[in-house]
C-alpha cells in the first residue's frame, strides 16, 4: 500500500535519524538547555533574519498551538481564525478546553482578509456591552492552510497591518511550513512570517523530523514567562536536545527548504493527473495537499493500492478525498497513481 493520506507517516530524513545516532552517546543538560537546541536556536534565527527573536522547542502541533495561544490571551478574549482552522475543527476543543473562546470567520479557500480581523476587531470596539462578548486579541492564521491554499505576501501584509491598527496579536501556524514555503507560485519567505507575524511555529513533524515544532516569538510582549507555559501544559521535553539536533540538522544548511520541494513537485504532477482526467478539485491547492471530488467506485479501486484520506460525502455516489504527498514520497509511486487514474 502506498501511503497518501497525511505527510507525517514516514521517521525521518536519514539526515535527521544520522544526527541524533551522532550524539547518542553524550550526555546533555535537560529541558532545553543544552548546545544542540542554542545551535538549533541561532540557526533559525540566522535563516530568519530576527537575531532578537526567542527559540522554544515543543512537541507537537496541537500543544504548541494551546500553549502559544493560551499565553497570550486573557480569560476574556478570543482568537479569530478561518471557519476551516486547525484550532477551530481539528483540535477536539483544546483551546476552549483551556477557556479561551475560538471564533472562526467565513472562509471557502481557507484563508481569511484584513477586512474579516478589521469587522470583527471593531465589533467589539463599538460594542455598547463590551464585557458581555469577548475581545478579539489573536489572530490564527496557517501557512499553508488547512486546504493547501497560500496567503500572498500582500495578504499576509494586510492582515498583519489590520491586527497593529487593532492591537492584535498575529500568530501563524507553519507545521506544514516547508511545503508553503516551496508552493507553486509563493512570494512569502520564512522572513517575511518572522517580520509580519507576533509568533508563529516551524512545522518539523510533517516536514521530515521524527517530531517537533519549533516557536518563534518575535514580539517582546510574549516573550516573558513563556517557558512557564510550556511547562504547565505538559510541552517541555526532559531531552530536549533530541528536539534540538533535528532542527540543527535541517537549519544548518537549508535542508528545511529543500525537503518541501519533492512533495509539492509530485504533488503538482497528480494535481495535473486529475486535471487531464476531468476530475474535480475541490480546493485550487499549489501545495503537497490535493482534494478531489471523486466517484465512489472509482474510489474503491484506488483504495487496493493506495491510501487517501476520507473527508466527506459529496452525493449518493461522489465524496472528498485528500491526496497528500510529502518528503519521503517517492517519483516512482506517484507515477504509479498517475497511472492508475488515467486507467480509469
Amino acid at each position: 500500500m502506498i501511503r497518501l493520506n497525511n505527510d507525517y507517516c514516514y521517521g525521518a530524513h536519514e539526515r535527521v535519524l544520522k544526527a541524533i545516532a551522532d550524539i547518542n552517546g553524550k550526555a546533555y543538560p535537560g529541558y532545553g538547555l543544552d548546545e544542540c537546541c542554542q545551535a538549533a536556536s541561532e540557526a533559525i534565527k540566522s535563516a530568519c533574519k530576527t537575531p532578537e527573536a526567542d527559540i522554544h522547542f515543543l512537541t507537537g502541533g496541537t500543544q504548541t498551538n494551546l500553549t502559544v495561544i493560551s499565553s497570550a490571551l486573557r480569560p476574556y478574549q478570543s482568537a479569530l481564525c478561518a471557519s476551516t482552522g486547525h484550532i477551530n475543527v481539528h483540535e477536539t476543543g483544546a483551546i476552549e478546553n483551556c477557556g479561551f473562546k475560538v471564533v472562526g470567520l467565513s472562509s471557502i479557500d481557507g484563508k481569511i482578509t484584513a477586512a474579516q480581523v478589521d469587522e470583527a476587531a471593531e465589533e467589539y470596539e463599538n460594542s455598547d456591552i463590551p464585557e458581555h462578548i469577548t475581545e478579539p486579541k489573536l489572530v490564527y492564521i496557517s501557512f499553508p492552510t488547512e486546504l493547501g491554499t497560500l496567503y500572498s505576501k500582500k495578504e499576509l501584509t494586510e492582515i498583519s497591518l489590520a491586527c497593529k491598527k487593532h492591537n492584535l496579536y498575529l500568530y501563524i501556524d507553519g507545521a506544514r511550513l516547508s511545503y508553503g514555503l516551496a508552493g507553486e507560485n509563493n512570494d512569502v519567505s520564512i522572513e517575511d512570517i518572522a517580520s509580519l507575524s507576533d509568533v508563529f511555529f516551524i512545522g518539523g513533524t510533517k516536514c521530515g523530523l521524527l517530531f517537533g515544532e519549533a516557536v518563534v516569538i518575535t514580539n517582546p510582549q510574549l516573550k516573558p514567562f513563556f517557558r512557564h507555559y510550556v511547562k504547565q501544559k505538559g510541552a517541555m521535553l526532559a531531552k530536549g536536545w533530541l528536539l534540538g539536533i533535528q532542527f540543527y540538522e535541517m537549519f544548518k544548511d537549508g535542508l528545511y527548504f529543500e525537503t518541501g520541494k519533492n512533495a509539492v513537485n509530485l504533488a503538482l504532477r497528480l494535481k495535473e493527473a486529475f486535471r487531464k482526467k476531468g476530475i474535480q478539485l475541490s480546493a485550487d491547492s499549489p501545495t503537497n495537499q490535493q482534494f478531489v471530488i471523486m466517484k465512489d467506485s472509482d474510489l474503491e479501486k484506488l483504495s487496493k493500492n493506495y491510501v487517501y484520506e476520507y473527508n466527506r460525502r459529496i452525493d449518493q455516489s461522489n465524496s472528498e478525498v485528500r491526496f497528500c504527498t510529502s518528503w519521503a514520497t517517492k517519483d516512482e509511486e506517484i507515477e504509479k497513481l498517475i497511472k492508475d487514474i488515467e486507467e480509469l
